[in-house]
């Protein structure tokens, strides 16, 4: 399908009551270039231990998610319509058990990070080394004190298999002194910012092994 055209499409199905439609939009081209060239993982793979991971810490961002995974097969576009609705699987939030393919039931902002972060422990537990772990989070829920342990914890740990995608979209309350990525680099992650829209400089910094936490800001403003 077109990577643009139908996504859009799909995405202007879910109408009704605030979905917080700009935060959501900032994310489309983060989360396309993760489910069209990044991730190992589709509709059949969604239980296999060796799948990589997908974590939505953004919990204003499930429209665009949504349409993702309606766009990738994972999520009968049929729901997109009545999202949000009594009887529909789609909340505000991701549910894990209600919603193919999402791996954790988001909305709390600040704690998708800790998550990816157990879960790239997880992996190496079991000695899976292949497994990728993908987290995006907005810029204003890393102002939420979880995220600082956990971006601290995953440097002290070295977890190579672990990649954080921050969407800057300006919304941070405080902001971070020399800019987001400083916040990670400062505890030992690798950390690069691109620019959000652009899809091949993000697949290339998404796909990136640095032998140690990979960090990717992904600066985006209204037009």
């Amino acid at each position: 399908m077109s990577a643009t055209l139908d996504l859009a499409a799909l995405f202007q199905r879910m109408t009704g009551d605030e979905k917080h439609g700009w935060a959501a939009a900032s994310t489309l081209d983060v989360l396309w270039v993760l489910y069209d060239r990044v991730l190992n993982v589709e509709p059949a793979t969604v239980g296999h231990p060796d799948r990589d991971r997908f974590l939505l810490s953004k919990g204003h961002g499930p429209m665009a998610y949504y349409a993702i995974l309606a766009a990738k097969g994972f999520l009968d576009p049929k729901h997109l319509d009545d999202w949000t609705t009594f009887t529909s699987p789609l909340g505000q939030h991701p549910d894990r058990t209600l919603v193919p393919g999402v791996e954790i039931g988001s909305g709390s902002l600040g704690h998708g990070l800790a998550l990816a972060v157990g879960t790239a422990l997880g992996l190496r537990a079991q000695n899976r080394v292949e497994p990728r772990v993908f987290v995006l989070v907005g810029d204003g829920e890393l102002d939420e004190g979880s995220n600082h342990e956990a971006i601290a914890l995953a440097g002290r740990l070295n977890l190579p298999n672990l990649t954080a995608i921050a969407v800057d979209n300006g919304s941070a309350s405080h902001g971070w002194p020399g800019g987001i990525a400083s916040r990670f680099t400062v505890e030992g992650w690798h950390a690069t910012t691109v620019d959000g829209r652009d899809r091949d400089a993000l697949y290339t910094t998404l796909t990136a092994r640095h032998g140690r936490p990979n960090a990717v800001v992904a600066t985006i403003r209204k037009a």
